[in-house]
């Protein structure tokens, strides 16, 4: 057998092994492995809103926190304590459907999982207590109002875990092409909540390259527009990766002149105080918008090295 097929299988099995993620124990790169609950969990220091913190675990592929188990219970308060000094987070359980029904966020009866109330608890005070605490001195719980702030835990099983092996995250929504990876959102959002849920998921919002990337960016808008769920003018336009907000020059996400990104096909809407967030219409050009418009938008991440490239490397070594 030839030193270079040697070597060829020898990246083979690499190249597998690295991404069987479930062997390796790796979700994402701020998350925390704890061994005996084979689970990945992730402390927000950030204070939120119950519903808010349940979006952002959501966002980043996982869910938020709640004990099962006492085992479990005592495992994170012990990360928790190591780690972050603030006493209360949220946690992935409720009774805003009916009051007194105490439920997880997959629907399960609190009876079902870890329910320690602290003394006198869930008393409802006020009457707006329906999201529930969780105390890392005591381990107890008790009911909080939803729209208090606070940090929380979000959380992802080791069994739940499937890689997508070409873009190199947990995350099938991407699709590889024009060797990066991209995932529309249908969601319509604002420009900065676009480039937040990119943020979340590890990925930017796209910057358009070349023709190419336009032409594949337009098909994407028209597979959306097909979508009679959303309002037509909301699918003309896809929010981008580029802004001229101080109204100086127009730079992509990574502070680099648009024109350096090397696809400057520029529409007729000018740019205003008003118009100050990158977007691209369903013919490819390029626009500033209003930045509290909402509409659908594109995050894209760089693929992993693909195997022709290495085996292109080898076979020229």
């Amino acid at each position: 057998m030839s030193c270079k097929l040697v070597t060829f299988l020898f990246l083979m099995c690499l190249f597998h092994t690295s991404y069987t993620q479930r062997n390796l124990k790796f979700f994402r790169n701020d998350y925390h492995y704890i061994n005996d609950l084979k689970s990945f969990y992730k402390i927000h220091t950030i204070a939120k809103t119950w519903e808010d913190a349940k979006k952002t675990c959501k966002l980043e592929g996982a869910f938020l926190f709640y004990p099962v188990t006492e085992v479990e219970a005592n495992a994170v308060m012990d990360y928790w304590n190591a780690t972050q000094a603030f006493s209360w987070i949220f946690i992935g359980i409720s009774s805003r459907f009916a009051k007194e029904s105490f439920i997880t966020i997959e629907g399960k009866p609190i009876i079902d999982v870890y329910h320690k109330w602290a003394l006198g608890q869930p008393n409802d005070a006020g009457g707006v207590q329906d999201c529930v605490v969780f105390h890392k001195g005591d381990g107890c719980l008790n009911d909080e109002n939803c729209n208090k702030k606070l940090p929380f835990i979000c959380k992802k099983t080791l069994v739940s875990l499937e890689w997508n092996d070409r873009c190199n995250i947990a995350d099938p929504g991407y699709v590889y092409t024009l060797s990066k990876c991209y995932k529309i959102h249908r969601t319509l959002m604002t420009w900065s909540e676009a480039y937040a849920v990119c943020y979340k998921e590890q990925s930017y919002l796209a910057i358009v390259n070349n023709q190419a990337e336009a032409d594949y960016f337009a098909a994407l808008m028209d597979e959306v527009s097909i979508d009679n769920r959303l309002q037509y003018n909301s699918t003309r336009v896809i929010y981008l990766g580029f802004q001229n907000i101080n109204g100086e020059e127009w730079t992509t996400i990574r502070d680099t002149p648009l024109t350096d990104a090397g696809y400057n096909r520029w529409g007729d809407r000018l740019l205003n105080e008003d118009t100050g967030c990158g977007s691209m219409s369903r013919d490819g050009t390029l626009n500033g918008i209003k930045c509290n418009e909402k509409h659908v938008f594109i995050c894209e991440r760089e693929s992993i090295n693909n195997l022709d490239e290495r085996l292109g490397e080898i076979l020229n070594s």
